[in-house]
Formats: C-alpha cells, sequence, structure tokens
C-alpha cells in the first residue's frame, strides 16, 4: 500500500478553530482531537494529519515577531517528518506573518499553506471548512514525489496566493485577500487548477530556518498637510534603524524643501528610508513623476512592487541578519522569495 503524504497542521489562534459552545452559546477554541467530527470528510482523505496548537492560542491582532520565529520554529523541528503544512492563523495579521515565513525558511521545498476563516468552524455558514480541507489537499499534493506548491501561500476562498504578495482586502466578504501585482497560485473550483507557470520551483537543498527578526522599524504615511514636527518625530526615534514611508501613486509626495531637507539628514545620519506606495496595485517607480525626483535625491529606497506587508517583514529580515545600509539597498530591490517582479 502506498504511504500516505503526512501534514501538519499548526493552530496558532483566529476565528478558524473556534467553536460555538452550545450551553453558554459563546465560542471556544477547538478541540483539534476532534476535528473530523466536524469535518468527517478528513475520515475519507488520502492523507494523515496531525496537529500542534500554540499554548495559548494567540488572536491575530496579538501575532508579534517572537510568536513568528516560534511557528518558524515548529516547522523547522518537523520539517523531516511531513511532507507539507497548514497554519491556521487569524486573518487580521495572516499577510504578516506568512510574508514574514517565506524570508524566514530559507530553501523551502514544502508547502506551508496559511488559512483561517472569516467565520469559525463551529457555524453552520463558516467558510473555514472548505478553506481547511482545500488547504490540506494542496499541502499534500505532489508528482513524482515533489510538492505542486513549495512555498509559503495563502489560501481563501478559492484561491492560492504567494503569501508575500497579499493583502488582506476585506473585513466581511470571504475572499478576505488579494494578490494585485501577481497572479494566483491556483484557482479552486470543481478542480484545482495550479497555475505552474507562476509557482516557485524547489532547488532541493537544505532548508536554512532564520530566526532573529528585528523590529527597528516604522511607518510613515503620507497625508495632505502633514506637519514637519510629525515627520521630524517619527524619524527621530530612537534607535530606529528603517522607515517605510508610505507615499502617493507611483512613490510620489509633495516636495517643500524642509520635508526633503528632514528626509536628507535623517539620511545622512544612518536611518533607512524605503519608499512604499499606498496604492493597492502598481508600483514605486522613482522619477516617473517630478514629485518622486527629490526623494531619490535625497536617498530615499524604492520598494517597487512589495507589498506594505512584505515591505515591514523583508526589513525586519534582513536587518536581523545585520544587513548596513549599502547592502541593504541592494537586497530590499532583489526577489529573495518572488515577493516583487525584477
Amino acid at each position: 500500500m502506498e504511504d500516505k503524504n503526512r501534514i501538519l497542521v499548526i493552530y496558532t489562534g483566529g476565528t478558524i478553530g473556534m467553536i460555538m459552545d452550545k450551553e453558554s452559546k459563546t465560542l471556544r477554541p477547538l478541540d483539534f482531537e476532534h476535528m473530523s467530527q466536524l469535518i468527517p470528510e478528513l475520515n475519507d482523505c488520502d492523507y494523515e494529519l496531525s496537529y500542534i496548537s500554540f499554548e495559548p492560542t494567540v488572536d491575530s491582532s496579538n501575532m508579534d515577531p517572537a510568536l513568528m520565529v516560534k511557528l518558524a520554529g515548529i516547522i523547522e523541528e518537523n520539517y523531516e517528518a511531513f511532507d507539507g503544512f497548514v497554519v491556521l492563523h487569524g486573518s487580521d495579521t495572516m499577510s504578516y506573518s506568512a510574508s514574514a515565513l517565506s524570508f524566514m525558511l530559507e530553501n523551502l521545498n514544502k508547502p506551508v499553506i496559511f488559512t483561517g476563516s472569516q467565520l469559525p468552524l463551529g457555524v453552520n455558514r463558516t467558510d473555514g471548512k472548505e478553506n481547511f480541507i482545500t488547504s490540506v489537499e494542496i499541502a499534500s499534493h505532489h508528482e513524482d514525489d515533489t510538492p505542486i506548491v513549495p512555498e509559503v501561500c495563502i489560501y481563501f476562498e478559492n484561491q492560492l496566493y504567494r503569501a508575500n504578495r497579499t493583502f488582506k482586502y476585506n473585513a466581511e466578504n470571504f475572499d478576505a485577500f488579494r494578490s494585485v501585482n501577481y497572479p494566483v497560485l491556483a484557482n479552486v473550483g470543481v478542480y484545482i487548477k495550479y497555475n505552474n507557470n507562476v509557482i516557485r520551483k524547489p532547488n532541493f537543498k537544505k532548508l536554512k530556518v532564520h530566526k532573529h527578526l528585528d523590529t527597528s522599524v516604522a511607518i510613515l504615511k503620507l497625508f495632505p498637510g502633514i506637519r514637519d514636527s510629525v515627520v521630524s518625530s517619527i524619524l527621530g526615534i530612537d534607535g530606529l534603524k528603517a522607515v517605510i514611508l508610505e507615499t502617493y501613486g507611483t512613490g510620489n509626495t509633495h516636495t517643500d524643501e524642509s520635508f526633503i531637507r528632514i528626509l536628507r539628514g535623517a539620511i545622512d545620519n544612518g536611518l533607512f528610508i524605503l519608499n512604499v506606495t499606498q496604492c493597492k496595485g502598481g508600483a514605486v517607480e522613482h522619477g516617473k513623476y517630478q514629485a518622486s525626483v527629490p526623494l531619490s535625491e535625497a536617498g530615499v529606497v524604492s520598494a517597487l512592487d512589495m507589498t506594505l506587508e512584505a515591505a515591514v517583514t523583508k526589513l525586519m529580515f534582513l536587518l536581523g541578519q545585520g544587513y548596513s545600509n549599502s547592502k541593504l539597498k541592494l537586497a530590499i530591490q532583489t526577489s529573495l522569495r518572488g515577493e516583487l517582479s525584477v
């Protein structure tokens, strides 16, 4: 008899792992040992499931880099024993955690599929059941003993995305995520149709897990009328190493001399400033409009078409590796895990 693929399900917390207590009418964490009672289809599956749960579980709003490191460590410890991984995670910060894991898991050659739900598994209309079953199926899919999707992904509402290309788009509908600057990796209907030409290929090298994320990062979102004093206060935070500057359109900003002078002064003092567009689609293109030229001249670096979530976690990852400013600029504009188009 052919051995079944082994999938490890890691529950960090979030809506998908909750069930309604019939007596108290309140939500409580699910006992995963009884998952097959909620999802009887699992009894007839052609894969073997094992479960690990965070203790205590974590609302995704409380997810932080230390917990991301914990998650990466669980995958590292179980990497050789399993063929794929499914991470159950709250949707609010899923794109941050999944993007971080994509950078932390170097030479990943097995699927790590993040999923969750907008309604708990224990609710009649839950989207969690389909999200869970399909995520496990995708994590178990192999061809010629090779995983079809050997990268960190997010699966939600019939779409499989590269994790570090996603952002949460909707707080109410089941299709909670979008990947505007990169095609979906698979569309799920009657069949799972993989877009093989956009899926990363395995390199069959040994997994290397990076466990240091440096949080000396801040985000400064521009808006019409923002005061120089606000900009100076944020750029002057003690111990700060990098700031993501959220600009307009293709990387544009107001060009008041005082504003540019503040940016240039901060950069001259060693602060790394990365330009990420506030738009959900498109890329930062320094020089396309005159309004972005002073930023480039001051030393602000373009994030190209990275999402905010990928930019934040990639900076934490690179700073955690001890990258200095000159090395940081090259690395931030180099695609490490398919997070940007080059």
